[in-house]
């Protein structure tokens, strides 16, 4: 039984001499995995593209027509894809015309404090189906419902109300040449008016949005809405 006994004793002592050595190595080996992720994660590219923005432009065809369309740009996300679609909804920042930033959050008591001032122009393109075309709606529907006389406006803007009791009763239609300019606009009441300006283009039409203020810059808002449509459908063939 001593012998037995002082055999046991060496064998304790050997396993716990393993151990006390076995704990450096092991903090050693977590320290360098430490090491190496905190590296690595200095190290790591950041200039690789945003998967939550995708491509800067998306080719998507309206009507059987193209259009070069910037993401950024582009107002509601299930419309944010390449390929045919119906329709899609815009907004450009006026006057640059670039995307918009990010929309901020504003809360129900600064909205209640002040009308937040439009620097937007609004644009939607929709398949036009075979319905009259813009030009052609000028020409021969709206006449039925404007009154006789028009009104000289500011750097050869001219303006024609439409009678009330009509279909485009409380809105006037602006109209010049050089550059060419057709816009129907609600009358300012507790909103401000907005303005109205179509287009098309093959198979699609394009329709503006804009504030009736602009108008009092009516050419650069003409050339401005010349310039989107070149830069979305390039020159006409």
């Amino acid at each position: 039984m001593a012998l037995y006994s002082t055999a046991q004793h060496p064998a304790r002592g050997s396993r716990a001499v393993g151990r006390g050595h076995l704990i450096p190595i092991v903090l050693a080996a977590v320290l360098t995995a430490g090491a190496i992720t905190l590296v690595a994660y200095l190290l790591w590219p950041t200039w690789g593209p945003d998967p939550s923005n995708g491509p800067a432009r998306l080719p998507i065809s309206i009507g059987n027509t193209l259009f070069n369309v910037p993401t950024a740009a582009i107002r509601m996300k299930i419309q944010r894809h390449s390929g045919r679609q119906e329709r899609i909804d815009l907004s450009f920042a006026y006057p640059s015309l670039e995307p918009p930033e990010a929309t901020k959050h504003v809360s129900t008591d600064a909205l209640e404090e002040a009308m937040q001032p439009i620097d937007r122009i609004f644009l939607s393109i929709s398949a036009h189906g075979d319905t009259l075309a813009p030009d052609t709606r000028i020409r021969t529907i709206y006449p039925r419902y404007l009154e006789q006389g028009s009104s000289p406006g500011q750097d050869g803007l001219t303006m024609r109300a439409f009678r009330d009791g009509t279909p485009y009763g409380n809105e006037d239609l602006f109209f010049a040449t050089t550059p060419n300019l057709t816009a129907r606009c609600s009358r300012d009441a507790a909103t401000p008016g907005m303005c109205l300006s179509e287009r098309r283009i093959d198979g699609a039409d394009l329709m503006f949005r804009f504030p009736r203020s602009w108008l009092a810059q009516w050419r650069d808002v003409a050339n401005a809405m010349d310039r989107l449509t070149l830069q979305l459908h390039g020159p006409k063939g």
